[in-house]
C-alpha cells in the first residue's frame, strides 16, 4: 500500500526553479533599460535646471553667469541656504548639493565657465553617463543658449543636434 505525499518531489520544485529562471531572464533586460531610460530623463531635467539657474544667477548677480556649479547651489556649506541666511553669488541655493557636485543619477556633469575678462560670459555643461551603456546611452550639452543637445556615441558638442 502506498503513503500519502507530504511536500513536493525534486522534479516539481526544478521546474519552479526554472520558470523563475525564465520569467528573470526576460524582466532583467527592460529592467536595466528602464533605469538608463530613467537616468537619461534626470540628465536632461538636471541640464534645464542648470540652465534656469544661471538665467536667474546672471539677472540676480550679473552680469556674470556663475563660475562653477557650488556657486549655483550651497557654495559647499548647506547652512547657507538655510534661513535665516540669505543666497549669494558665492552660495545662491539655486540647484541642490548632489547636482552641484557633478554626478547624479548615473550621469557625470563637466561645467565649463567661459570668462571674458572679469565676467564668465558664457558657460557649457556636458553630461556623460558615468559608465556608457550601463548608466545610460546618450550624452547630453548645453549652453548659454539653453538648448540642449544630444550624441548617442561620443560627447555631445554644440553641433550637436538639439532634442
Amino acid at each position: 500500500m502506498r503513503t500519502k505525499q507530504i511536500g513536493f518531489s525534486l522534479i516539481e520544485l526544478l521546474i519552479v526553479v526554472a520558470v523563475i529562471l525564465v520569467i528573470a531572464a526576460i524582466a532583467i533586460p527592460n529592467l536595466l533599460r528602464a533605469r538608463m531610460a530613467a537616468n537619461e530623463s534626470s540628465a536632461v531635467a538636471s541640464l534645464r535646471s542648470i540652465n534656469t539657474s544661471e538665467v536667474v544667477y546672471q539677472s540676480s548677480y550679473g552680469p556674470s553667469f556663475a563660475a562653477n556649479l557650488g556657486q549655483l547651489s550651497d557654495g559647499g556649506s548647506a547652512a547657507n541656504c538655510v534661513p535665516p541666511n540669505a543666497p549669494t553669488a558665492t552660495s545662491s541655493c539655486l540647484i541642490d548639493s548632489a547636482l552641484a557636485s557633478g554626478t547624479k543619477s548615473g550621469y557625470t556633469f563637466l561645467y565649463t565657465p567661459v570668462s571674458a575678462g572679469a565676467v564668465v560670459a558664457s558657460y557649457s555643461v556636458n553630461a556623460d553617463p558615468t559608465a556608457s551603456g550601463a548608466s545610460g546611452q546618450r550624452h547630453f550639452f548645453t549652453d548659454q543658449t539653453n538648448l540642449i543637445r544630444v550624441n548617442a556615441t561620443a560627447a555631445a558638442t554644440n553641433t550637436d543636434p538639439p532634442i
